[in-house]
């Protein structure tokens, strides 16, 4: 049973797939598209893949990852 964090999308600093296209209001075929393009960064725990949310935010505000 995996426990989920009750802290607000905007708070936390890694967002799984579907909590990172929900909240930038894209399909998720896209945020792996950006992964796999490397638009995005990400951060691989106990083999699932996160989005840094700050990575997600600067992307959305036209900046540069990394």
């Amino acid at each position: 049973m995996h426990k989920v964090s009750n802290l607000p999308i905007a708070e936390r600093l890694t967002l799984r797939v579907n909590d990172a296209a929900a909240y930038a209001g894209l399909g998720r075929s896209l945020i792996y598209r950006l992964i796999a393009e490397e638009k995005l960064q990400t951060a691989k725990i106990g083999g699932r893949r996160l989005i840094l949310r700050e990575s997600l935010e600067n992307l959305l505000r036209g900046r540069k990852a990394g």
